[in-house]
């Protein structure tokens, strides 16, 4: 069965709209609380290692949920496996109400949860994004998920913010907490109107295994490329939040970070998604990966808000033009021919998995430096380092980005699969 139909016009239909809006809904329910939780268990353990250990085993978890529920996925019903995804969610935060303070002492058991609940969800959620896109219309799927983040990040979390210093303490993390067990359900519900659409033919467990051994494939240098977004991804989506608290002592000035940085990726993404072509994305993603590394040297200057907001600020103008393009890209080269996209939920998995093999090599670097030295040089070091793995992913993809997904043939299949 042909999946790609034909909206040359780039417009989105109902589908693809109300996936946005399950999307939307997931975001902002882990934005309410996401952004603070970190910082919850940082006041409670003031230990980086700590956070490091949740954050690791949520990303072993992770990688494991995607390749074990890649099955379901493919022989089952795949809207199943996204509302499990958002329901074990809530299931975290209700953890933690139950737990409060002692949640500290149960960091393996949270990264469990987490890890399971978020492969369920972006497993189901990308095999089905995959289905209700298409290359014509991917770029503004991309543009307008990515502008809704934004807008979602310039409200809720400050918000958060706003609650946690308003009604004070624990009671206001309790709020936050409920709050998005809340919106969690309301995604489950929009999910219900997403229909689900059926795939042929059985799993194959050893697929990312043959992608990477695949001599006249492209995909070794694109999974190359994902692990290399994935260094990054994991260690700022810890620490900078935790850098801002330290320096601030506050949770209003966090929500204030994340306003004003949110407000500049809203413009950028809507901007970056409206206006980058295919034949822009190889310039325009490495502009947008130099621009990155770039925007971590005023933190040299030191540890402070201000130079954490000009790093804010920076990588939210800069990020679509990274980020755009090779999302794009993979899925493009998922679509290439019928018989890759009946492997769509294989191909899915290994993406994931490439991506976090990264997170965890990420992850494992910062705590290793950590496990060595605290000081803020060896930190700034290490944000640099690992700041700069968006230029190891350019230069994976560069070929795939030049020849463009529609201008040669490029090989998906490992050789001896049926």
């Amino acid at each position: 069965m042909d999946m790609r139909r034909q909206h040359r016009d780039g417009r989105l239909d109902g589908q693809t709209q109300l996936l946005l809006a399950v999307n939307g809904l997931f975001v902002m329910a882990t934005a309410l609380s996401g952004t603070y939780f970190g910082i919850y268990i940082w006041k409670a353990s003031n230990d980086y290692f700590k956070l490091g250990w949740f954050t690791l085993i949520t990303h072993l978890c992770m990688g494991l949920t995607f390749w074990i529920a890649g099955n379901s996925a493919k022989e089952g019903n795949k809207m199943i496996l996204l509302r499990l995804g958002i329901a074990i969610s809530a299931v975290f935060y209700a953890l933690v109400l139950l737990l409060k303070g002692s949640a500290v002492h149960y960091i393996g058991l949270l990264g469990v949860v987490q890890g399971v609940a978020t492969g369920l969800f972006w497993l189901a959620y990308n095999v089905v994004y995959f289905e209700a896109t298409e290359p014509d219309n991917r770029d503004k799927f991309n543009g307008w998920s990515g502008t809704i983040g934004s807008l979602i990040g310039i409200v809720v979390p400050w918000t958060s913010g706003w609650l946690i210093s308003r009604i004070g303490g624990e009671r206001g993390y309790r709020a936050i907490f409920i709050a998005s067990a809340c919106v969690f359900v309301a995604a489950i519900l929009t999910s219900f109107f997403v229909r689900n659409r059926r795939t042929s033919g059985n799993y194959h467990w050893r697929w990312p295994y043959r992608l990477l051994r695949g001599r006249d494939s492209v995909w070794p240098s694109v999974m190359g490329a994902l692990a290399s977004q994935g260094i990054r991804e994991s260690v700022f989506g810890v620490i900078i939040g935790v850098l801002i608290y330290v320096q601030t002592g506050s949770e209003m000035k966090l929500g204030n970070f994340m306003l004003l940085t949110s407000a500049v990726g809203f413009a950028s993404f809507l901007c970056t998604g409206k206006w980058l072509k295919p034949r822009w994305r190889t310039r325009g993603m490495l502009v947008g990966a130099i621009a990155l590394i770039a925007v971590i040297l005023p933190m040299f200057a030191g540890f402070s808000y201000a130079t954490l907001l000009a790093f804010g600020l920076g990588a939210a103008l800069f990020f679509p033009l990274y980020i755009l393009p090779m999302t794009a890209v993979v899925f493009d080269l998922i679509g290439k021919d019928e018989e890759s996209v009946q492997r769509r939920v294989e191909y899915v998995v290994a993406r994931e998995l490439a991506l976090n093999v990264g997170r965890i090599v990420g992850m494992a670097v910062f705590m290793g430096v950590i496990y060595v030295s605290k000081t803020p040089l060896a930190m700034k070091w290490l944000l640099l380092a690992v700041g700069s793995s968006p230029l190891m992913s350019w230069l994976f993809m560069r070929k795939v980005l030049a020849a463009g997904v529609r201008g040669r043939r490029v090989d998906v299949k490992p050789k001896g699969v049926v």
